[in-house]
C-alpha cells in the first residue's frame, strides 16, 4: 500500500465516521461541526484525485460559507432538544428499515468486483499547464449545457420565492422603520402624566 492509497482510506474513514456522527449526535451544533469535517474530508479526497478546483470550491462554498452560516443559525435558534426527541420511538422502526435498505444497496455496490481501487483506473497524470477548471467548463457548457441552464432557472425561482416569503407582511409581527425613528422628537420620547398623590395605610400610621 502506497501513500496515496493510505491517504484515500484515511480520509474515507474520517468521512464515514463524521457522517455517522452527523445523524446520530443529539446536539445540533456538534452535528453542524461534524458536517464541516465531512466536507473537508471530501475535499481532501478530491485533492488525491487531482481535482483541485472541485476541492477548493467544496471548501470555500460549503465549509466557508454555507456551513458557517448554518452553524450560526443553529446557535442563534432556541431549539428544544427534548421536543425533538418525542417522536423518536415512533419513527424508529421506519428509520431502521430505510437504513437497512441503504446498507444492503451499498453492500451490493462495494462488495462487487467492479468496485475498488484495482477496478477503477488511476487518473492520468497531467502536465503543469493542465487546467481542470478549463476541462470542467468545457464539459459543463457543451455536454451538460441544458442541465446547467435548468438548474440555474430552478435556483433563480428559489431565490425569488425566498425573497417573496421574506418580505411578505404577516399579522402580529413588528417591523422596524428607521425613518420614523430618526424623525422622533423630545415630546415623542417623554410624556409627563399628572397624578394625585396617594397616601398608604402605613404612612398614615406613621
Amino acid at each position: 500500500m502506497n501513500f496515496l492509497q493510505f491517504s484515500f482510506y484515511l480520509f474515507s474513514a474520517i468521512l464515514i465516521v463524521a457522517a455517522s456522527l452527523v445523524v446520530t449526535v443529539r446536539n445540533p451544533v456538534k452535528a453542524a461541526l461534524y458536517l464541516v469535517l465531512v466536507f473537508f474530508s471530501a475535499a481532501c479526497i478530491w485533492l488525491t484525485l487531482e481535482a483541485e478546483f472541485l476541492a477548493i470550491v467544496l471548501v470555500l462554498v460549503y465549509v466557508g460559507a454555507v456551513m458557517v452560516l448554518f452553524l450560526f443559525v443553529v446557535m442563534m435558534l432556541d431549539i428544544d432538544v427534548a421536543r425533538l426527541r418525542e417522536g423518536f420511538t415512533q419513527y424508529l422502526p421506519a428509520g431502521l428499515v430505510i437504513a437497512g435498505v441503504m446498507v444492503a444497496e451499498l453492500s451490493l455496490v462495494m462488495l462487487s468486483r467492479r468496485f475498488g481501487l484495482d477496478a477503477i483506473p488511476r487518473p492520468v497524470a497531467r502536465g503543469v499547464d493542465y487546467s481542470n477548471t478549463r476541462e470542467l467548463g468545457l464539459v459543463l457548457y457543451t455536454d451538460y449545457v441544458y442541465a446547467f441552464e435548468i438548474a440555474a432557472l430552478i435556483l433563480l425561482v428559489a431565490i425569488i420565492a425566498a425573497i417573496s416569503l421574506t418580505f411578505r407582511r404577516r399579522g402580529g409581527t413588528k417591523v422596524q422603520v428607521i425613518a420614523e425613528q430618526l424623525r422622533v422628537t423630545k415630546a415623542d420620547r417623554l410624556r409627563i402624566v399628572k397624578m394625585s398623590s396617594e397616601i398608604t395605610d402605613g404612612e398614615k400610621n406613621q
